[in-house]
């Protein structure tokens, strides 16, 4: 069993509100994680099943006395007609932990929460395994934060591409015969062609799986959206519709460009993350994690990876992070930039085991803001967290992941 970051704050939450919404994609755990945790006393019931989810669409007052609470309902997207029940159930109660519900379309989905659920509801976004989950180690994870950088133990490059190569999908780790290439073949055609199903018809799939593998391609990179209509051969409104679907499941994360009415000429569109490494390796074609990391996208992978673990940690938390990146028309980039207390604390990514000054040479553009810049440094493969100079500093990509003894 991998003990999961959420597992606290999940706790927490239900103590707190009387439903509880685990969301995210497809086979990161959640349900898993939910059943680990239930009380014994909880049913659960699954909307994958056709018979439930045909009787709490058509019949949902009957299903939820059926099944009484506690209540645990898996991919409650299915049935968006549960919310107005489960609201009215709820409000005839003083208790906390009623409901624990799951659900794989994040936008339709909040959108029928926000509209039912409103101060009853206590939501977490749940991602594959971080680094921490995989080796282990989660009792001594803590958050990244920039205004409080930790020593922590070196990685060696090799186990860390290899991470990277297979990414962080729960079952390619609790099934040690699986294998990855017929796992991720099975993770395209059945659940992510039935989520983009469910929210539009595509029409044309091996279209889109052109698509997809275009935009898994260009992880770590900014958005093009002509770029990869040429690719896939469809239109950049296709293409729009269809990235907006793969970020709403939770399988790719925007990282939107700083903007500011004080910085001219800046970019306005956003960089591609795919939020499992393994996912984008597989659908980019790589065949082994040593191709990958002597390749001329393992930079962009490593972005990738260190920006994703970010997010999947704070999410964990229960905690939106604030990041996004710059990138002027003269092509200066800050690869990662967040921001926190009115300060904005600027990062640089390299695939590096000797990072230099010039590495920085363009946090000054953030000068142009009435921002206070705060400590920022180069996220590298040196061994060990030291100065590069008076605000800055070398950080090795242990620090950020937060890997201990």
């Amino acid at each position: 069993m991998y003990e999961r970051e959420a597992k606290e704050i999940i706790e927490n939450v239900n103590k707190t509100f009387k439903v509880l919404l685990v969301t995210g994609p497809r086979q990161v755990g959640k349900t898993t994680l939910l059943k680990s945790i239930m009380p014994k006393n909880m049913e659960y019931v699954s909307l994958d099943d056709e018979a439930y989810r045909t009787q709490a669409i058509e019949s949902p007052k009957l299903f939820l006395k059926e099944h009484p609470w506690p209540l645990l309902i898996d991919e409650v997207q299915y049935a968006p007609n549960l919310f107005s029940y489960i609201k009215i159930n709820v409000d005839n109660e003083n208790k906390n932990g009623m409901y624990w519900l799951t659900g794989s379309q994040q936008f339709h989905l909040m959108k029928n929460v926000s509209e039912s659920l409103a101060g009853r509801v206590g939501i977490i976004n749940l991602n594959s395994f971080t680094y921490s989950e995989i080796n282990k180690n989660i009792k001594n994870k803590i958050l990244f934060n920039p205004e409080k950088l930790i020593p922590c133990d070196e990685i060696n490059v090799n186990s860390l591409y290899e991470i990277i190569f297979k990414g962080g999908m729960p079952k390619l780790y609790s099934d040690k015969n699986i294998s990855r290439e017929l796992y991720f073949s099975g993770y395209l055609d059945t659940y992510i062609a039935r989520d983009i199903n469910d929210l539009t018809q595509i029409g044309d799939m091996d279209a889109f799986k052109k698509f997809i593998i275009s935009v898994a391609t260009r992880t770590g990179e900014q958005l093009n959206y002509s770029s990869i209509a040429e690719d896939s051969g469809v239109t950049v409104p296709t293409v729009k519709k269809w990235l907006s679907i793969l970020v709403t499941i939770g399988l790719v994360y925007l990282l939107e460009p700083y903007m500011s009415s004080e910085l001219k000429r800046v970019t306005h569109m956003p960089k591609i993350i795919f939020m499992d490494t393994g996912l984008a390796a597989y659908l980019a074609g790589w065949d082994s994690a040593r191709e990958l990391q002597l390749s001329s996208s393992s930079g962009h992978y490593l972005e990738t990876f260190i920006i994703s673990e970010i997010i999947k940690s704070y999410n964990a938390r229960g905690i939106k992070p604030n990041l996004s990146y710059y990138r002027d028309k003269e092509k200066n980039e800050i690869d990662l930039i967040i921001y926190k207390n009115n300060t904005l604390y600027p990062f640089e990514i390299k695939k590096t085991a000797n990072p230099t000054k010039e590495m920085i040479k363009n946090f000054d553009k953030l000068n142009n803001t009435s921002k206070k810049i705060g400590t920022g440094g180069i996220i590298c493969l040196y061994e060990k967290l030291m100065h590069l100079d008076e605000n800055n500093y070398i950080i090795p990509i242990s620090s950020v992941i937060n890997i201990d003894k």
